[in-house]
């Protein structure tokens, strides 16, 4: 008969084996960004200079509501950042007329750019599919998040933007297929913040988020997986400058 080695030593040498195997990381969130001379925001995503770079998927966080695709362009320029988000969606759950709101209790896409790891400091920036938007640079402080308003916000420093709907239109309560926006931030309003602005083979750190809310179901997508939070800004992503 063939010997066997006892049970007792079986499960020793497993255990010492499986200690000894590196654990699985989730693979660091990484997007390279092409440069792209300025050009006008239609909402919908027509501009030629999107043709340039290829779309980006955002992965929805939990199994509540519907699985919108949802999906991100990024180009730079000399002069600012350019974003193109394009959902799908059935409704527009969306009532706030005001800018520097609470939009993240709507549907709301956001932004979060974090140019300079040595300094807890992040420019958020969110817009809602009725165009409506709350820019503000967030001190992340031992975990605490304080949203600040930007001064003088016109001129250079202002955000150009536009939003547009497809099979109906932008209007609160809208049946729709879906809704894009194209904001375009300028390095301007990032001032603040070091790392401004950006050259070729600059690494920002920075997420991207979508909220939604159909039949009354809140349900949220992100670019690079955070946890219940979307403020945990060491989880964000790196954007990789061309």
């Amino acid at each position: 008969m063939k010997s066997t080695l006892p049970a007792l030593l079986v499960a020793i040498l497993t255990v010492a084996l499986t200690n000894n195997v590196p654990a699985q990381t989730p693979v660091a969130r990484e997007l390279r960004v092409r440069p792209t001379d300025d050009f006008t925001l239609t909402g919908d995503g027509a501009a030629a200079a999107w043709k340039k770079t290829e779309w980006e998927p955002l992965h929805k966080r939990t199994n509540d509501g519907p699985a919108h695709q949802t999906r991100i362009k990024i180009l730079y320029s000399k002069t600012g950042i350019y974003t193109l988000m394009d959902a799908a969606d059935r409704k527009i759950t969306a009532k706030i007329k005001d800018d520097f709101e609470n939009l993240w209790e709507e549907d709301v896409f956001e932004i979060f750019l974090w140019p300079d790891e040595r300094h807890p400091v992040y420019f958020e920036y969110e817009i809602s599919p009725l165009n409506v938007e709350l820019p503000i640079i967030i001190p992340n402080l031992d975990g605490r998040a304080y949203g600040w308003r930007p001064w003088h916000y016109d001129g250079p420093r202002k955000t150009r933007k536009a939003t547009a709907a497809s099979g109906g239109p932008v209007k609160s309560g809208g049946t729709i297929t879906g809704w894009t926006a194209e904001v375009f931030i300028p390095y301007e309003l990032l001032r603040p913040l070091h790392g401004v602005p950006p050259k070729p083979g600059s690494r920002w750190r920075a997420n991207f988020y979508r909220m939604d809310y159909d039949d009354g179901v809140k349900s949220s997508w992100d670019w690079s997986r955070v946890g219940p939070s979307f403020h945990e800004f060491k989880k964000f992503g790196t954007l990789v400058f061309e």
